[in-house]
């Protein structure tokens, strides 16, 4: 298959800098497409092969880097890093696409000359040659591990992800490392799946039959979500009214739980102390106006403070604060309800972030836990006698989840885990492996939602009762 000298196409030099961009700056690719899309004048039919070119290639980024291991003479961090990008990029349309392996080949052959010159573009050619030479299946048979002997390390290269996040979404689910992990490959599995838009009406300025005859179908369990059923949601009448929004059902379900959670709860203020970017507490907002209480919401950082201000200005009444919650500007026992929806490494929006399985490590989840253990003590401070906080995060990692809970909550003798899967019965599958079935993981597999953790805490009034 000779190739040809052939033009690489305004598609594929859009889908090259964008995986560029991601190695050299770490930049982030969802948000940085859609600029370079209309940079380059991008639309239609282009865009959405430059889209699927970037998203795939740095989804499929560790199957390919085991299959161009094979095939290449040299070892991959030898080759200068723009030639293997196009590398991988000719990978990704030779194994996981339609396009005819001629047109494949040559195209990145042209990447590689322009990147590199004449000497890599005769490399890129003879290496795409070699991985033309078989299918995807064939392949991952060839160059994964042997999933009885080593089934996180098979399924690391049959699904794609570092070794450490199948190995943490393993423990999360409860399966022996050792086993041949059938719900752990689900759910890698499903990381690699497009995700389905689904958007929430704000609680009394729309409701979801509204938003259902506007954009889609009504969701299986949020009383609030539509699922989209197409087009550019920014492009409703409703969105931009900011009477509903994008927002992942699991999302909007961890914000609905804290609302029927204990009986007892006082009324009064509630507080979100990390609400940037506005998704949450937007909800809350809409819910706390309807029960008439008032939602006060702060981030550390003032451009995301910016951000909830918008996402609450149609509901009115929220006050938002930038405040660093470690050092709180509230008084204490004050709240009625109250969210920490933590920063986390976010593995739980792998499906919506596909570099970030690449940019994330170990060391990053480690170093968020004595942040994330601060931030749920502040929040249990800072909820009244009977309140109830909701600890979330969107990451299954258990050194993120309940490992956080467990060490909080064991430390201190003025709270109760609330049994949360029971609060949202009408979910099924949401309880983690014992010995901590009362908190609750969604799960893409199992819900089609991201992978959001929640824990549910009620403060137990001291013992005179103030």
């Amino acid at each position: 298959m000779p190739a040809r000298r052939s033009s690489p196409t305004p598609a594929r030099q859009a889908a090259l800098a964008v995986l560029r961009a991601v190695a050299d700056r770490g930049a982030y690719a969802n948000l940085l497409l859609p600029t370079v899309l209309a940079e380059r004048g991008l639309h239609g039919r282009d865009a959405a092969l430059a889209t699927e070119l970037a998203y795939g290639t740095l989804r499929g980024r560790g199957t390919y880097d085991a299959v161009l291991a094979a095939c290449s003479t040299r070892p991959l961090d030898a080759i200068d890093p723009p030639v293997l990008d196009a590398l991988r990029l000719g990978t990704h349309q030779l194994l996981a696409t339609r396009i005819g392996p001629h047109a494949a080949v040559a195209t990145s052959v042209e990447l590689a000359r322009e990147a590199a010159g004449t000497g890599a573009a005769g490399f890129t050619n003879a290496v795409l040659r070699r991985v033309a030479a078989r299918d995807l299946a064939s392949w991952i048979g060839a160059v994964a591990p042997d999933r009885a002997s080593d089934p996180i390390g098979h399924l690391a290269v049959r699904t794609s992800h570092p070794r450490w996040i199948v190995a943490a979404f393993a423990e999360s689910l409860g399966e022996d490392p050792a086993s041949a992990l059938p719900c752990t490959e689900a759910a890698l599995a499903a990381d690699g799946a497009r995700p389905q838009v689904t958007l929430c009406a704000v609680p009394g300025l729309a409701d979801q039959a509204e938003l259902a005859e506007q954009a889609g179908h009504a969701a299986r369990w949020s009383p609030f979500g539509v699922y989209s059923e197409g087009g550019d949601p920014g492009a409703l009448a409703l969105v931009r009214e900011g009477r509903a929004a994008v927002q992942d059902e699991a999302s909007q379900l961890a914000a609905l739980a804290l609302t029927r959670a204990g009986a007892g709860a006082p009324g009064g203020r509630w507080l979100d102390l990390c609400a940037g970017p506005g998704g949450k507490a937007r909800l809350l907002a809409g819910l706390a106006a309807g029960s008439g209480t008032r939602l006060v919401a702060a981030d550390v950082r003032e451009h995301r403070a910016r951000l909830v201000r918008a996402a609450t200005a149609a509901t009115g009444g929220t006050a938002v604060l930038v405040a660093d919650a470690t050092r709180p500007a509230w008084r204490p026992d004050s709240f009625g309800r109250v969210l920490a929806d933590v920063p986390c490494s976010g593995l739980g929006a792998l499906r919506r972030r596909p570099d970030a399985r690449w940019r994330k490590s170990p060391a990053d989840v480690a170093a968020l836990g004595p942040l994330q253990r601060s931030l749920l003590r502040s929040a249990i401070d800072a909820a009244g006698p009977d309140g109830v906080i909701a600890y979330v995060t969107c990451s299954p990692h258990v050194a993120e989840t309940r490992a956080v809970v467990n060490d909080v909550a064991g430390a201190r003798d003025d709270v109760t885990v609330l049994d949360a899967p029971a609060l949202l019965g009408e979910v099924p599958d949401l309880a983690c492996p014992a010995p901590s079935e009362a908190y609750a993981q969604f799960w893409p597999h199992r819900h089609g939602t991201d992978a959001i953790f929640l824990a549910l805490l009620q403060k137990r009034p001291t013992q005179n009762g103030s």
